[in-house]
Parts: C-alpha cells; structure tokens; sequence
C-alpha cells in the first residue's frame, strides 16, 4: 500500500548501504526521494537503479550552509520537505586516550552538527504545514558506552537521541513527529564487515536472535515512522537490535 504518495523526502547517507535501503522502502511506499550525500559519483550511480522519482543531491552535512542551499534545492524540484530522514553517520573505534581533537570533531561534525543543520533547515516549513516526520539514526552504543566503537561514536549518538528528545518536544504540538531509530550491527561496509572474524562470532553469541540485522529490517522501522499511522509515535528511540538491549 503506497502511504507515502504526494510525499516528498530527504534522505542523507544516502549512498550508503543503509541510506539506499532506507530510499529504497519509502519509495515502495510512493514518496519521492532525494538522496543526499558527500559522495556525488557514488549517489548518482545509485539513483539509476531506482525505481520512482528521485533525485540525486551531493551535500556536505556538516556545512550548514551547503544544508540550507541543498534544501532550497530539493524545494525546487520535488516541493516542501516531509519526511527527513537524518542517516548520514561516521565511525570511530577509538577510545579516550586515543581520539584526538580532529577526530572528535569530525565524528561529531557529521553524526550530530549533520542532523541538526537539517532539521533546523527543514522543520519550520513542516511546522507552517502542520505535517512532518523527523527520523534521525541513533545507535544501541549510546546506550552501551560502545561495544565496539569508541569514544567520540558513543558520545555523538547519545547527543543525537537528547537532539530527537528536545525536537520531538518542540514539534509535536504542530503535527510534526520527531523519532529516532537505534540499530545494532546492521550489515554494512561500515559496522559489520570491518570487525574482524573473532569479533562477528563473539558479537553473534550475545545478540538473542543469533544473526546480524539486515539493511531491509533496518529500513522497515524507518518505513513505519515515516507513515501517517505514527502519528502518535513521538520522543521515541526505537531499537532494532535482535535483543542484545531490552530495556
């Protein structure tokens, strides 16, 4: 059932594994989707294999300003923004001791300065609207401290889940829903495929449901936040981690 028709959506990351996933589920739904990205070459290359209206939108998320141009762009081509999807995302497996003053900065730069020049940028038209859903990706390691990923990793996700926090606050009273999703090990160039062999059976004896999440499952849960029967759903972080966290 295609919920999403007449809907208008950015995704970020888009070129990654869980981005295009992502894209790829609201475009089932009928949305028409920009995918946002640093990498142009990569995105546009993706876009060719999609099936519905797309559009391929190269954008450094940490520049508010190219944000902010990208944006108008989108508004241009595919009209007011509604459904913002906050994936784009880094990782650090450092800890403390080893995380210098560049890294830090560069994991926070795109974890969490990324989501916020978007949804700064995006949500007061969804306000003037009275329609919107805010999907930012979160992760199990801001409430685990890292598992596997370090410091500044952990650090910018639990920052990310207080942003969902204070924003879902801030919108809800407009009919603008602002949600995070929490996921664990999804597979992915960017989590699962760089552990090494001992740490992927280590990590499956303690996640309950013995496997690794796929991209499709991930996205899924991004799906039914965006679509208008999770009207009620907002302030929540929603944890896709076949067990390993139950709380």
């Amino acid at each position: 059932m295609m919920v999403l028709t007449g809907k208008t959506a950015v995704v970020t990351g888009a070129a990654g594994t869980m981005g295009n996933a992502v894209a790829r589920a609201l475009l089932e739904d009928g949305a028409q989707v920009a995918l946002v990205d640093i990498d142009a070459l990569r995105l546009d290359g993706l876009t060719r294999f999609l099936r519905g209206t797309t559009l391929a939108v190269p954008c450094d998320v940490t520049d508010s300003r190219a944000v902010a141009a990208a944006l108008q762009n989108v508004e241009k081509l595919l009209g007011p923004v509604d459904i913002l999807v906050n994936n784009a995302g880094v990782l650090s497996n450092e800890k403390s001791e080893a995380t210098d003053d560049a890294e830090w900065r560069r994991v926070l730069a795109v974890n969490l300065d990324g989501a916020f020049f978007w949804a700064r940028a995006a949500l007061p038209a969804m306000k003037k609207r009275g329609w919107g859903r805010i999907i930012n990706v979160c992760s199990l390691e801001a409430k685990t401290g890292g598992l596997t990923a370090g410091a500044a990793y952990a650090a910018s996700k639990g920052a990310l889940a207080s942003l969902t926090f204070s924003l879902a606050r801030e919108a809800a009273e407009h009919g603008v829903t602002v949600n995070g999703v929490s996921p664990a090990y999804v597979k992915t160039q960017m989590v699962t495929e760089q552990l090494t062999e001992a740490q992927r059976r280590q990590l499956l004896t303690t996640i309950p449901v013995g496997r690794f999440c796929e991209p499709e499952e991930f996205a899924h849960a991004v799906r039914f936040l965006a679509s208008p029967l999770a009207g009620f759903i907002t302030g929540e972080i929603l944890d896709v981690n076949g067990g390993l966290q139950m709380d």
